[in-house]
């Protein structure tokens, strides 16, 4: 039952992180469809208002969330994996 709950919980992370992505992307369309030229480089801060501008910070701190969030997974497993072999050396000895 435990192993159940931990794959329901993955699944739903995964899917509220999809969901973020989407939206991120979704308000970043506004950007890529009324972009003008005359009011700067593209994709450079000063061609974004206010509410693009926070879109594109939002984005790079969800990225943040989303490596952290892949390291730490990736130090519970290998926490996982060592403390697993440990015991099954123990058991030998």
């Amino acid at each position: 039952m435990n192993w159940v709950k931990i794959i329901l919980t993955g699944f739903v992370l995964i899917a509220v992180d999809l969901a973020v992505y989407i939206l991120l992307g979704l308000l970043l369309m506004n950007y890529e469809d009324f972009y003008d030229e005359s009011e700067g480089e593209y994709w450079s801060w000063t061609s974004m208002n206010t509410s693009e501008q926070l879109t594109v910070v939002g984005l790079n701190i969800w990225n943040l969330v989303n490596i952290l969030a892949f390291i730490y997974l990736i130090y519970r497993t290998w926490k996982l994996l060592k403390s697993r072999r440990e015991n099954v050396l123990q058991h030998y000895v």
